[in-house]
């Protein structure tokens, strides 16, 4: 019974609602993202029970096809913030730009500056793409799919984590700019956590999330030709 595909949705959804619950008790503390609770529970659960990751995949591919469209569903924050656009079209398509050559090159780098194998640097390059376009470029790449999609998911928590906190530090006020700065790094991860915040910075988050990852699908492959 602690086999079924019920069950194993089951325990992923309640992994999901004690970190929400861990996030509410804690104020709202960074650490306490509710992704970073589910993985720790579902990887704790799977492994007492001796359960291979495919068969846990097929088990939850609910919540996998449920992805698509809460992803789509960040468009209506921004179609409600679409006056915020005017006069920081020109420069948000610049910075996300350079923001993914930034990525890519020094990923690349601190990858061959710590020897690393160039199979890894190539897997690493991809890094700050959402999970399925990470995946995909890594193969065209001909690095390690399974682990572009382990860097994607790290470097989104560790992000939403840390990229809200460094901002203020750095005295980014400016609310577009702080959902640009975390949705270009941290995926969706970041766009929920910067949406609980405030509005206009979950809607910058997912527009950066959709642009960063078309910036990195054209801009990868040019990188490749001078990397590697």
């Amino acid at each position: 019974m602690a086999r079924s595909p019920l069950a194993l949705l089951g325990v992923t959804l309640g992994g999901y609602q004690l970190g929400r619950w861990l996030q509410r008790r804690t104020g709202g503390h960074a650490v306490a993202q509710p992704v970073l609770v589910a993985i720790v529970v579902v990887g704790v659960a799977i492994t007492v029970l001796d359960i291979d990751y495919p068969d846990y995949r097929r088990a939850t591919e609910l919540i996998a096809f449920w992805l698509g469209p809460a992803t789509v569903a960040l468009a209506i924050p921004l179609h409600r913030q679409a006056s915020r656009l005017q006069g920081f079209v020109v420069p948000m398509l610049v910075a996300v730009a350079v923001g993914a050559v930034v990525s890519i090159v020094s990923a690349v780098w601190l990858a061959r500056l710590l020897g690393a194998g160039e199979d890894i640097e190539r897997t690493l390059a991809t890094k700050a793409a959402t999970t399925p376009v990470a995946i995909a470029l890594t193969e065209s790449l001909g690095g390690i799919p399974a682990l572009a999609a382990v860097f994607a998911i790290i470097t989104g928590i560790m992000s939403a984590i840390l990229a809200p906190a460094t901002l203020s530090v750095l005295r980014i006020r400016d609310r577009r700019a702080r959902g640009l700065a975390v949705g270009a790094v941290s995926h969706g991860i970041g766009a929920s956590r910067m949406l609980r915040e405030d509005e206009t910075e979950g809607a910058f988050a997912g527009l950066a999330m959709g642009l960063s990852a078309l910036a990195l699908s054209l801009l990868v492959p040019v990188c490749a030709l001078f990397l590697f």
